[in-house]
């Protein structure tokens, strides 16, 4: 892509753009050469998910820009890797036949943002963390946070003493790659969470309760103008259904929503495709 990506300072530049991929909560895909002829074996390019080169690249821009597109493809499959020959995606680069390129998906750690530190929310931090999210656990009682009761490492505990609303926004951040349940115990608390969350518009958002405990907040934020194209990405009530009873189960339903939210699965029975 540029004659100085085999030297340092472009060794800096694709850092410093994975970096700000992180940082930003944006997705992107890092391409490498993993077997290509001498000296481009190594090579990286960075794209975004739109088919765009960003940083790094070989010393040919048509092959850089091929695949750049196939990392586009790639960005929407549900892989974290894969490696794939040229030719099957690039036929006409007869000069670059015999290569090898590895896709990597480059995203921030997952994040849920639990609203709530009841039984249900309590539930749904612990295993959360246990399958691999970082969990921030928000409530306004500070003795339903004691670290006696969420000894895991990956549950960050925030007490609302400033209000839902502020606490939530702080954890939501810009949105990308956070998932946010509001298992709160009332109508309030949850209007005030849903309010400081449906602005930054995160990757899911959800809200327990009763249809129709649901619908009242969900009144009260079109009332204060909330958009409807938004309101309807809320999943309320939360989670699939599963018949759950007990808070465990509860939570459950509510993280197999948001893993097949995150990995665009559909909820439906893998036993489905005999009756198909």
């Amino acid at each position: 892509m540029n004659e100085t990506d085999d030297a340092p300072d472009g060794a800096e530049h694709l850092a410093a753009a994975i970096a700000r991929t992180l940082e930003d909560g944006a997705v992107a895909v890092l391409a490498t050469l993993v077997e290509a002829p001498q000296p481009h074996t190594g090579a990286k390019l960075l794209s975004n998910i739109s088919g765009e080169p960003v940083a790094g690249g070989t010393t040919d821009p048509v092959l850089d820009e091929s695949i750049a597109r196939r990392a586009a493809l790639f960005a929407d499959s549900r892989a974290e890797a894969q490696t794939i020959n040229l030719e099957t995606f690039a036929p006409e680069l007869t000069m670059w036949h015999g290569v090898r390129v590895l896709f990597e998906r480059v995203e921030g750690e997952p994040r849920v943002v639990v609203c709530g530190a009841g039984h249900v929310g309590a539930s749904l931090a612990r295993l959360a963390v246990a399958i691999g999210y970082r969990v921030t656990l928000i409530d306004d009682r500070a003795d339903f946070l004691a670290r006696a009761r969420f000894p895991e490492a990956g549950i960050e505990l925030v007490a609302a003493t400033e209000g839902w609303g502020r606490a939530v926004q702080l954890a939501v951040g810009k949105g990308r790659g956070v998932y946010v349940a509001v298992v709160t115990r009332g109508h309030n608390e949850d209007e005030e969470c849903m309010r400081a969350v449906v602005a930054a518009r995160p990757d899911y958002v959800g809200m327990i309760g009763s249809r129709r405990r649901t619908n009242i907040v969900l009144e009260r934020l079109r009332e204060a103008g909330v958009p409807g194209e938004i309101l309807k990405d809320v999943r309320a009530p939360i989670g699939l259904d599963i018949g759950a009873v007990s808070p465990e189960e509860v939570a459950l339903a509510v993280l197999a929503e948001i893993v097949a939210a995150r990995r665009g699965g559909t909820g439906a029975p893998l036993s489905a495709w005999r009756r198909a």
